[in-house]
């Protein structure tokens, strides 16, 4: 047996005729149980209630290989609705277990259960999951491990593994926080701290006992599984006269690199090595801070966790790394990620969409706004704000309700605008229109989207992930689009495959994907304030011709709108 997880697992064996041969597809079943309950914690010197999966913060890791399937039996003992997201997770066919709230399905009731069929397909290294509902996901999350097929190995060797999550915690309650800045049309207030492994860390108040650790023994390389769950800050990551060698992100191997730190945002995760080849009289900090090149306010603090040669260390080191609006920093890591593979892709493609990504603002329609110019905060993607429904787009589309969504332009509106050359508060540009609008496409099509980072409102870095697809990051450039520096900038051979993908500010980022995955699927910003304030929108590819390109069939049991 490969893998026991809570006790079940069941080998499954299928067989497809192709051409009039059969092929013994095997996989293994695995059956997980998350209670959501409230769980009393104590960080930063006080302590709060906060929900949790199984009593844990972080939640539980899942761990499956390529190929596999994962049957998740959420019940919900809170008092409020929530979903949970497989992060990264394709769910080929299956956008009935893909978990965003009112997208793909609505919220599992207080007192009600809801099993999730988690199918994995190609995707093999980090992923993680989390609660998609909200602001939940800020202590409901968790990392899942995809290990390679049975006698497969990648390119590289480690003699053990640890799963380093970056997080960050609230000393309020965090939905007190979201509605109080709603009420006023403004941002929360940021967190109080960073955590690793739910932990603030040294030098943060009341932490330094409770600081995690990584026992290490010299001369042993370590696999560092780093997820970003926090909420809505870019980080910086490193572990003090230590070099990463980076292997692979967003459950997809990458060409090996030697680095000093790492860029990593929401939503990413980040496969790294360590070894333990520095002294061995000493310890070292693993630390955490944030990349935040704009105006928007952000949580100054660093979380850190140690890496243990030694229990009567002579010296603690802690590392150094780059300022919060290093932006050449930030550039200079992620520009050196690569596929480790040739993948040759065609010149050609079926369509390209251009979406502009913007902080925008609404006029105020509250008894009071604390917005810039009294108006309240809002974001946009192709300057249409998202309006989330009561039914989900998933039951909308399947069921035909006409009226529930509309179709999203597919290229900005003003034509030959610079868009990384208006003024912040540009009236013309700065209140967006507001609808459920959403992309539709035709099943095989292959499709390009440029994301354009704009200098209306506040400029600044855009995590935008995409739902059931993973994609080619084929060129990216600061500036306005152009067809020149498109082709200056054009990676075909060995482009990055990811899931989430940092739109830069002022620039614009181009990925590729086959739509060959029918179904509903959510786009959106990964920071939390932002999707809240419309940085979203779905993406609808209709079914192909046979039942194999085709939408499986709605599950037993999906909660019920209200």
């Amino acid at each position: 047996m490969r893998l026991k997880n809570l006790g079940l697992v069941l080998g499954f064996l299928g067989f497809w005729l192709l051409y009039g041969v059969s092929f013994c597809i095997a996989y293994d079943v695995h059956h997980y149980s998350f209670i959501l309950k409230e769980t009393n914690f104590t960080r930063l010197c006080e302590e709060k209630t906060i929900l949790t999966v199984n009593g844990m913060f972080p939640g539980p890791t899942i761990r499956v290989r390529k190929g596999d399937r994962a049957f998740v039996n959420v019940h919900n003992h809170a008092d409020y609705g929530v979903t949970i997201h497989w992060h990264g997770v394709k769910q080929p066919r299956n956008p009935w277990s893909d978990g965003p709230e009112n997208i793909t399905q609505c919220p599992i009731k207080p007192g009600k259960n809801f099993t999730y069929e988690v199918i994995f397909s190609d995707e093999e290294g980090t992923l993680w999951w989390h609660a998609h509902s909200n602001w939940t996901r800020a202590t409901v999350h968790g990392a899942i491990i995809i290990y390679p097929d049975v006698g497969v190995t990648p390119n590289y060797t480690y003699n053990a593994e640890e799963v380093i999550i970056l997080g960050d915690w609230y000393k309020e309650n965090l939905t007190t926080l979201v509605n109080a800045a709603a009420a006023v049309g403004i941002d929360p207030n940021v967190s109080d701290s960073y955590t690793i492994n739910g932990q603030p860390g040294y030098p943060n108040n009341c932490s330094t006992e409770t600081t995690y650790a990584l026992p290490v023994q010299e001369g042993n390389t370590y696999l560092l599984r780093i997820v970003n769950a926090v909420m809505n800050t870019e980080m910086f990551f490193g572990i003090a006269k230590h070099n990463l060698t980076v292997v692979g992100q967003d459950g997809a191997y990458t060409s090996k690199f030697d680095t000093s730190y790492i860029m990593i945002t929401p939503g990413q995760t980040m496969d790294v090595l360590l070894t333990a080849n520095q002294s061995p009289a000493d310890n070292y900090y693993m630390a955490a801070s944030s990349f935040a090149a704009s105006d928007a306010p952000y949580d100054e603090t660093n979380t850190s966790a140690l890496v243990v040669y030694n229990n009567s260390p002579s010296s603690i080191l802690y590392p150094q790394l780059p300022l919060p609006n290093n932006t050449n920093a930030a550039i200079s890591f992620t520009s050196q990620i690569k596929n480790s593979e040739s993948v040759n892709l065609q010149e050609g493609f079926d369509e390209r969409i251009i979406i502009t990504v913007s902080a925008n603002q609404l006029p105020c329609d509250l008894d009071k706004c604390d917005g810039p110019q009294g108006n309240k905060l809002s974001t946009s993607l192709n300057n249409v704000s998202y309006v989330s429904t009561s039914i989900d787009i998933l039951q909308a589309y399947t069921r035909g309700l006409l009226g529930t969504y509309e179709e999203l332009p597919h290229n900005p509106p003003f034509p030959g605008t610079n868009w990384t050359n208006i003024e912040r508060d540009d009236p013309e540009y700065i209140f967006p229109s507001q609808g459920t609008k959403v992309l539709t496409i035709d099943y095989g099509k292959s499709i390009e989207i440029v994301y354009q980072g704009t200098s209306i409102g506040n400029p600044e870095n855009h995590p935008l992930h995409l739902h059931g697809y993973s994609f080619y990051v084929v060129g990216t450039a600061s500036g306005n689009f152009t067809e020149e520096a498109y082709k200056e900038n054009l990676n075909l051979d060995n482009p990055p495959k990811v899931n989430t993908v940092g739109v830069p500010k002022s620039g614009w980022i181009a990925i590729r994907f086959v739509a060959n995955n029918p179904g509903v699927w959510f786009m959106h910003c990964h920071f939390e304030r932002h999707v809240t304030l419309g940085m979203a929108t779905v993406l609808i590819v209709r079914n192909g011709t046979t039942e194999e390109t085709s939408l499986l069939p709605p599950p037993v049991g999906l909660p019920e709108c209200s």
